[in-house]
């Protein structure tokens, strides 16, 4: 007796990508979106490093998206409700209604392990500034550096840095935001504050 076994064919298509800011809104799930992820590809970034880099980009090219969808929910979603009532945070607002689209980051190599250098041995230290070790001076590649603590997940990160709480210069936001093309992101341990992240921009 002959037995014969169908086995149903499977049509396997792989899921669209999911956006880091999908939490706030569906909308960054579309493709159009996707050009903004220049770090997709890059060997020598984990993936928290590359969605620094998506995030930031996504915030660069469309500053009123960000605004309704990110800025104005991410005290509650973060479940940093004082934030409301912060000068700072107040401002990021405001400067993001008048923010004009810019250009989009890369990510550099050259930037990365200068940000990386200094990232490890800031965390091993429990360093917190922009003085480097020797060793990290002479791999120093940036015009711009933002450092930031605590945090290790990628829209913590840069909202962090763009609400620039407690610096009277916002000079954070203002790299953010500036018209740098190239960028370097580390995220490594630090001894005090759990994390450090370092971006290097040029």
């Amino acid at each position: 007796m002959l037995l014969l076994f169908v086995i149903p064919f499977l049509s396997f298509q792989r899921s669209p990508a999911v956006s880091p800011l999908a939490a706030y809104s569906a909308e960054w799930n579309k493709p159009m979106y996707n050009a903004c992820n220049t770090a997709a590809k890059s060997a020598f970034l984990t993936p928290a490093e590359k969605d620094v880099i998506y995030v930031l980009n996504l915030a660069r090219m469309y500053p009123s998206l960000f605004l309704e969808t990110v800025i104005k929910q991410y005290p509650e979603k973060s479940d940093s409700r004082e934030l409301i009532n912060s000068s700072y945070y107040k401002s990021l607002v405001d400067t993001f209604k008048t923010l004009k689209a810019g250009n989009l980051l890369l990510p550099d190599l050259a930037c990365f392990t200068s940000a990386k250098c200094h990232a490890v041995q800031a965390g091993k230290d429990g360093y917190v500034g922009h003085d480097r070790s020797k060793a990290c001076e002479r791999v120093s590649n940036f015009s711009g550096e933002c450092c930031d603590y605590g945090n290790n997940e990628a829209l913590d990160i840069v909202m962090h840095l763009l609400i620039d709480e407690d610096v009277p210069s916002l000079g954070h936001r203002e790299i953010c935001l500036d018209s740098y093309k190239k960028l370097g992101i580390s995220i490594q341990p630090h001894k005090m504050y759990s994390y450090n992240a370092v971006l290097d921009f040029k």
